[in-house]
């Protein structure tokens, strides 16, 4: 895992939810799921990652310190709409039924389902699914979404790493888990494969208040300046893309 920190990741505070301010107070307070590599993960005291990176830029862009709240996923929502988190980020999918209850930004990243099956396993793609036990992640959209497999059996583990030690345990037949975090985990532990085939495609999107039209304004106007910097794609080249092993080895000497 990438040992780096980025300079805009300066001043960022894990907190408590209870200890949450709003950017009123000069700070943007983000909810996440600190489990969700690249996207957001712990490296020592420290939650770094995409979301993490882009999240601190953002905050910088409309002149507020970041603080970052680490919590289950199917809370980071919910945060949001209570006041206890500004805005959350955490891998999060758009979705209609989530549309009904905050907003989203821009789209900054697009994804996929993937589907993690044992080396030695029959299941070469959805359709195999059928019938099968699929683990998955608490509230994600894996967790939506294999819910229309027919016969399926579908056993939900609160962090997407507990899954995958189901399926090398043979709890699981397959986990079906956002692509980037699959890699990882693939890489990372013996005897399982990633299949070809995508599971479902969707969008990645900041989520913030149905009250706060202001904050999504400035959050869209941010991403808008970001991209068009060419920082957006550093931060992403640095975690996925060329250049993210080159990274990991200089931190890693």
């Amino acid at each position: 895992m990438k040992k780096m920190i980025a300079a805009a990741l300066t001043g960022i505070m894990v907190v408590s939810l209870a200890a949450a301010v709003s950017a009123e107070d000069g700070t943007l307070v983000m909810a996440t799921n600190a489990e969700f590599p690249p996207y957001e993960y712990h490296e020592g005291d420290e939650i770094v990652g995409i979301d993490a990176e882009v999240a601190a830029l953002v905050a910088e862009e409309l002149g507020l310190e970041l603080k970052i709240e680490d919590m289950s996923f199917d809370s980071v929502l919910a945060a949001v709409q209570s006041g206890k988190a500004d805005i959350a980020m955490a891998g999060i999918t758009v979705t209609e039924d989530r549309k009904q209850v905050v907003n989203f930004s821009d789209t900054y990243m697009k994804a996929t389902q993937m589907i993690i099956v044992a080396e030695d396993s029959e299941i070469a793609g959805p359709d195999d699914l059928v019938g099968k036990t699929i683990g998955v992640q608490l509230g994600t959209t894996g967790d939506i979404y294999v819910e229309d497999v027919e016969d399926a059996t579908v056993e939900r583990f609160s962090k997407g790493f507990e899954a995958v030690q189901a399926l090398i345990q043979g709890k699981v037949d397959a986990v079906v888990i956002d692509g980037e975090p699959a890699k990882v985990f693939v890489q990372e532990n013996e005897g399982i494969k990633l299949l070809d085939d995508p599971f479902t495609e969707e969008e990645y999107a900041i989520a913030i208040a149905k009250d706060n039209e202001e904050l999504l304004t400035q959050v869209n106007d941010a991403l808008a300046d970001l991209k068009e910097s060419g920082k957006f794609d550093e931060i992403v080249d640095k975690y996925i893309g060329d250049n993210a092993d080159e990274a990991e080895s200089e931190t890693e000497a």
